[in-house]
């Protein structure tokens, strides 16, 4: 049996749970297909280094949610103007990794609303060579899941400057993201419609293609949900701990103070291993004793915040403020 589930909860972390409780609980006979949307977030591969994909000042400006999800492949970026699709089914036996399975389908729906799709490359869809739906699948115990964007009318400013990290060098052994040019669909449409019709649309070609049937989760179904947002994908350390061990370099000339440079190598779990700093500021305090203090804390904002609040950090480095070394480290 084939079942259409939709989501219209836009938190990202939510989402994501709801996918994980679709595949591991629902019924494994059965196939899934899902539509969602999620408020502005970027959403990282598992093996992915989540401070390599994102511009961590602009994230934090704009409030933007940062997830990790189950499956692999690259960072992309989520708001109300792109519209999200899951499918969940039994795996053919002895097959791996297929995007077209499920890239297909889709493909013939946006073409049958008038838009020249191709499937291009490993993972991607475009329309006059340019990206729109980045893909990604995740294998278990016989199991499929796989998701994919439809860019429909993203801001794509917003795209652009939250994906880029900034110019300081981070060395990694995540994977990184290929940046792609990329387009919204919604200028090929063979009739221009609002983001809601084109949802409705796109649900009734898949429902009526597959012969699907309507699945609502009960409220029990959708507490089950809920914790595992709680336990799992609404928890920093699922999020950014659970990036590989990588080496941040920063670098600033502060006003009155100097030029000062960060090291920092962080372990897996996103722990200081080891943290420096270099620079021609002066000093009364040997900032090698604040590395000492950073080594075993999580790279995390809050955590340093509050390790740097009793802190006096002008003994350190003459005319700075504590606010700027924050800014200085997490930007």
């Amino acid at each position: 049996m084939n079942y259409y589930i939709e989501s219209r909860n836009t938190d990202p972390h939510w989402n994501l749970a709801l996918e994980q409780f679709v595949f591991d609980c629902l019924d494994h006979e059965h196939s899934y297909f899902m539509l969602w949307q999620n408020h502005n977030a970027i959403i990282v591969g598992k093996y992915q280094n989540t401070q390599e994909e994102i511009n961590a000042a602009f994230v934090k400006e704009k409030n933007i949610s940062v997830v990790r999800r189950l499956s692999g492949g690259g960072a992309v970026y989520h708001d109300l103007g792109n519209l999200n699709f899951t499918f969940i089914t039994p795996a053919e036996k002895n097959k791996g990794i297929d995007f077209s399975v499920f890239c297909g389908p889709i493909r013939e729906a946006l073409r049958s609303l008038g838009v020249p799709v191709e499937i291009s490359g490993r993972n991607d869809m475009t329309v006059d060579g340019m990206k729109f739906s980045g893909n990604a699948q995740y294998l278990k115990e016989g199991r499929v899941m796989h998701h994919g964007t439809i860019l429909y009318d993203s801001d794509m400013t917003m795209l652009s400057r939250a994906l880029n990290p900034g110019n300081d060098k981070i060395e990694s052994k995540g994977i990184k993201s290929i940046r792609s040019r990329v387009t919204n669909i919604r200028p090929y449409m063979k009739n221009d419609v609002p983001l809601s019709a084109f949802w409705t649309a796109l649900k009734n070609y898949m429902r009526s293609a597959f012969d699907m049937r309507d699945f609502t989760l009960t409220p029990a179904q959708i507490a089950e949900v809920d914790e595992l947002n709680k336990k799992v994908y609404a928890q920093w350390a699922w999020n950014y701990g659970k990036s590989p061990a990588y080496t941040l370099r920063k670098v600033r000339r502060i006003e009155g103070c100097g030029k000062i440079e960060v090291f920092l190598d962080v372990e897996k779990e996103g722990i200081i291993k080891n943290a420096a700093f270099y620079g021609d500021f002066f000093g009364n305090k040997d900032p090698a004793e604040l590395g000492n203090i950073l080594m075993g804390h999580h790279f995390q904002y809050d955590e340093i915040k509050t390790i740097f609040k009793d802190m006096d950090i002008s003994q350190y480095f003459h005319a700075l403020k504590t606010e700027d070394l924050l800014e200085l480290m997490f930007e």
